[in-house]
Formats: structure tokens, sequence, C-alpha cells
């Protein structure tokens, strides 16, 4: 079962039904399907998974867990509910030990809590702060390298310099692509293609539209609800001849999105400046701006 959980956090099958699993024997199972809930917008099933593995005898899976649940606050606005279960996920991993393929070891799991704390900061603006954070992670799988792409291409949007963007989100992209890892893909493709709209040069935004358009379709396709609406909101901002059937994918993403979270996310998710929850009340393009930390995993 752990292959096939594997194949659905971090493989080709990221549209999984996952549900049985959750009443695995095996803890690490039990992660593995709340990584894919998540990507899938079941935030609500999810926590109550990770809320319970957080206090697993294994360090490793508990700081995993512990990440994991603050990644999925942070895709609602919640950065500040984020950070403190970002430090708990660092500070529980007291040992190095690597060999995993995908990460799912102790060195994955000190990088996902200060790829995790790095992102925090960015969603408070203290980009100083996300940088040295940043400075310290050390990537020993391919999926840290690509989380390290998403948030250094997210600092330098959030500094004003999206032509320093690319790059980082160009390696993310290529590491996820030869992976094979499509919700990775995914959103390595949202990531560089925001990076490149908003570089705004004629053949960058050119090729940034239809990466996000070609992501869109396929995490339509997939049910990756978290994807759906900041991809679409790309689109509205920078493709205005996509027309209305965006903006009701990004509404009814969205919607589908709150409707699963957890009552406490989703109140943070409405007071939240980074979701454009104004777009579920008047259906009209909001005032958002792909610059802002909504891709933040």
């Amino acid at each position: 079962m752990e292959e096939e959980l594997r194949r659905a956090a971090f493989g080709d099958s990221p549209d999984l039904d996952v549900w049985s699993a959750l009443s695995s024997t095996s803890s690490r199972v039990r992660w593995l399907a709340a990584v894919v809930l998540g990507g899938q917008g079941h935030y609500a099933a999810a926590a109550t998974v990770l809320d319970a593995l957080r206090h697993d005898p294994d360090p490793v899976i508990a700081s995993l867990a512990l990440s994991t649940r603050a990644s999925h606050h942070r895709q609602l606005g919640a950065h500040h509910l984020a950070r403190p279960l970002d430090g708990a996920a660092l500070a529980g991993v007291r040992s190095t030990g690597g060999g995993d393929p995908d990460g799912i070891d102790a060195d994955g799991a000190r990088t996902d809590a200060l790829l995790g704390l790095a992102a925090d900061s960015l969603g408070a603006q203290r980009l100083g702060e996300a940088r040295g954070l940043l400075a310290r992670v050390e990537t020993r799988s391919w999926r840290s390298e690509v989380r390290r792409g998403w948030v250094a291409a997210e600092i330098e949007l959030a500094s004003g310099q999206a032509h320093a963007a690319v790059a980082p989100a160009e390696e993310a992209y290529g590491v996820a692509t030869s992976r094979k890892a499509l919700r990775h893909e995914l959103k390595s493709a949202l990531v560089l293609g925001t990076s490149l709209v908003v570089w705004g040069t004629p053949d960058g935004s050119t090729r940034g539209v239809e990466l996000v358009e070609c992501e869109l379709n396929h995490s339509v396709a997939k049910g990756l609800h978290p994807l759906i609406w900041p991809s679409a909101l790309v689109l509205v901002g920078h493709a205005p001849t996509v027309g209305a059937t965006v903006i009701d994918r990004a509404t009814k993403a969205l919607s589908c999105v709150l409707r699963r979270a957890d009552p406490v996310s989703r109140q943070v998710a409405l007071d939240s400046p980074w979701v454009p929850t104004g777009l579920l009340r008047s259906g009209e393009p909001p005032n958002a701006d792909p610059q802002t930390n909504f891709l933040t995993d």
C-alpha cells in the first residue's frame, strides 16, 4: 500500500482515492494519505489525520505531520497559524539522516520545516528573514529541491524581482517533470508561469500563460482544487480573453476548498487578505495580484 500512496502523493496519480488508507496501522501510510487528501483540497479530513500524527512516536512522521498541517494553513492564507507548527516541526527533528527517495526522513523533515518557516516569514512580509531561512536549507531529495525552488521564486516575486524568480521556478519545474511527480509538476508550472507573466517580457508572457492554461486544465481533470483557483486568478489578471469560464472555475474550486476545510481554517481563510473570498460573493474578477503569496505550499 505504501508504494501506491507514494505514487499518489509524489507521482503520477494525485487523484487516487485514498480514504481506505486512513485506517492503516502504518503512520507513514496515514501521513501519505493526508498529503494526498490535502492536494485534493480535503483539508478537514487531512487535518484530523495530521493532528493525531503530530504525536506519533516516530519523530520524523511527527515533524512531517506538523509541516504538512502548516502548509495547508498557508494555502488558506493562515501564515500565522502555520508558523508555530513549522517551528515545532523543526524542533522535533533532533537527528540527521537521509536516503529516502522522497525525503521521508530526518533530513527531509528538517528541510520541510525550514522551507515552511521561510514561507511563513514571506507571508508576514519579512523578506529578509525569509531569505535567511532559505539560505539554511540543504536539499537531499528531489522533493526538497522542488519546494526550495517554489519558495525562492515566491520570495523574488514578493520582492518585486520577477526576473529573478524565473530561474528557481524553472529549476523546480524541470526536477518535478523529470520525476513524473504530477502534482509537483503542475504546481511548478503555476509558479513558473506566474513568474513569467509578472516579469512581462513578450515571449515570457506568452509562455507563462500557456503554462498556466495547461496546468489549469490538468488540475481540473485531476480534481486538484487548491491549484485551480490560484491558476485561474493568474489567467484572469494576465489573459483577459479567458472570459467567464475561468472565473467560474476559480469560484467553484475555492468554494469547494472552503467547504472541505475545518471550521477554524475556513474562518481564517474568509478573513485573510491572501484569499480572494470576494470572488465567492460577487462572481467578478477579484482585485488579486499574482505577486501575492497565494502560491506557497
